[in-house]
């Protein structure tokens, strides 16, 4: 069963993330009238909104764009940082989006940063538990308690899944913050609004993706741990 989930859900993200890559490879190619670049755009958005301490910067690779709270940097690719289309205001104006909530203290995305200790440290003890109940199957069996393994495999998906799904509304905030930006400065015409929509609603249905198969994951361990005391 776990296997199917894992297997429909990979599927479901790779669908959602080739669909992403040819949206952006077709909207990159859609000159904006404005003709500014998405270097400029992000700058522009910044100084609108009255944050003059992050910086905009240039990262390798394709759509690996981000904003870093912790040295207050939006980060663009190159197709982005440098393009003058539609698919890079798109992108340049939804990651200065997060910059706004940083600066406006939105709780969302607050919350989402209490939570990534508690991430990080929920990712190690899951793989603490499997390496021991592999160890366990093969070396030593009875290392460690099947239910107590399962409770704790439960707790640590909970955190996962509470992070995926607090992702959503700090993604599409984010979205919201740049469509209505670039259209009330008169960044895009209608046309080119449409695109970025179409663009930005594709992105967040990757996150949608992602916090589905968290939660349908851990159903699963909830069902084999009730199943289990039967």
């Amino acid at each position: 069963m776990l296997i199917v989930i894992i297997v429909v859900f990979m599927i479901a993200s790779w669908v959602v993330s080739s669909r992403l890559k040819s949206k952006f490879k077709k909207y990159s190619q859609v000159s904006l009238g404005s003709g500014l670049s998405g270097k400029e755009i992000a700058e522009l958005m910044l100084r609108d909104n009255g944050i003059h301490d992050v910086t905009v910067t240039s990262v390798q690779g394709k759509l690996t764009d981000h904003y870093n709270p912790a040295n207050k940097t939006v980060n663009l690719s190159p197709d982005v940082f440098s393009g003058r289309s539609a698919a890079a205001a798109a992108v340049a104006a939804h990651e200065c989006g997060h910059a706004v909530q940083h600066a406006k203290a939105y709780r969302w995305l607050e919350f989402r940063s209490a939570m990534v200790p508690v991430q990080n440290i929920s990712a190690r003890v899951m793989n603490i538990i499997f390496m021991a109940m592999l160890f366990g199957a093969f070396a030593l069996p009875g290392i460690i308690n099947p239910q107590l393994a399962l409770l704790v495999i439960i707790a640590c998906y909970s955190v996962f899944t509470l992070f995926a799904f607090v992702t959503l509304p700090v993604e599409y905030d984010a979205s919201n913050r740049a469509l209505a930006w670039i259209k009330d400065r008169n960044i895009v015409d209608d046309r080119e609004h449409d695109m970025a929509k179409d663009a930005l609603n594709t992105a967040a249905s990757t996150y949608l993706v992602a916090a589905l198969g968290a939660l349908a994951t851990l159903l699963y361990y909830v069902m084999i741990f009730l199943g289990s005391r039967d």
